[in-house]
């Protein structure tokens, strides 16, 4: 099975940690040369110096605030421009705030559209033109498994989420006939930031401790535990590798079992 990276070109958003950090780790491990992209330079800086470039990789770092679309936008064009170019896109940011729908305002969702969807589409449109001369591309969405199952408490992200999901199912039927893949890999309860925001969330609302939060949290997964960050980026290079070449227009929840549909 051909998984080898090498001389591939990856873009990895929201990678100064968690899944996107581990995504990079993977890619780089493979062999791709990776370009980490987030708002934190200095954290950015410092998963740089963890990649791997044992095979020669020239790996670098953009900088933009992905609650700016535009902002996003004029550094990938700029980057490319520049004479790079990627056969690989990881869109990846920050999952909006628990809250529950009824109880958002607007803007909320139109912030979360923007920060997901609208950015997502700038760097795909971006990287299309090389993918098409490559006769290769991977655009991989990391979203989450509420576009199979609403999550409870999580109202602006249920919407969004789900509204990503058909774009990129969209854009697989559109861009399938140049080799370039999309496909969405969901993340269950994964152990990051963002999980133990939720957790702690939820523990105060119910009135209980962090601790019992956290056993009814695994309660409710059939593996009885949260997955690794590692587990996810094993996944979701699996889907950025040539292997993968006939996977596409999918949503691959990587959750241990607790989504309960098909």
């Amino acid at each position: 099975m051909d998984i080898n990276l090498s001389g591939k070109n990856a873009l990895v958003c929201g990678s100064s940690q968690g899944i996107g950090k581990a995504c990079a780790l993977e890619l780089a491990s493979l062999g791709a040369n990776v370009t980490l992209f987030s708002r934190n330079k200095k954290a950015l800086e410092a998963v740089k110096a963890e990649l791997d470039h044992s095979q020669g990789q020239q790996h670098s770092v953009l900088v933009a605030d992905f609650s700016q679309p535009e902002q996003v936008k004029a550094v990938i064009n700029d980057f490319i421009v520049a004479k790079h170019s990627f056969e690989i896109l990881i869109n990846n940011t920050g999952g909006p705030a628990p809250a529950l729908a009824i109880n958002s305002d607007s803007s909320a969702f139109v912030a979360a559209f923007n920060q997901h969807l609208v950015t997502n589409h700038h760097l795909v449109q971006a990287l299309i033109p090389n993918m098409k001369n490559k006769a290769y591309g991977r655009i991989i969405n990391v979203i989450s498994t509420s576009v199979k199952q609403p999550l409870n408490g999580l109202g602006v992200s249920n919407t969004i989420r789900g509204a990503v999901a058909s774009w990129a199912k969209t854009l697989a039927n559109e861009l399938g006939e140049f080799g370039i893949t999309v496909n969405n890999v969901l993340p269950g309860a994964t152990a990051t930031a963002r999980l133990d925001a939720i957790i702690a969330g939820k523990a105060k609302k119910q009135n209980i401790s962090l601790e019992q939060a956290i056993i009814n949290e695994k309660s409710i997964i059939p593996m009885r535990r949260f997955a690794k960050s590692e587990e996810f980026a094993a996944a979701a290079a699996f889907l950025a590798s040539p292997a993968a070449s006939y996977i596409t227009g999918i949503n691959l929840p990587v959750d241990g079992g607790r989504t309960s549909c098909l």
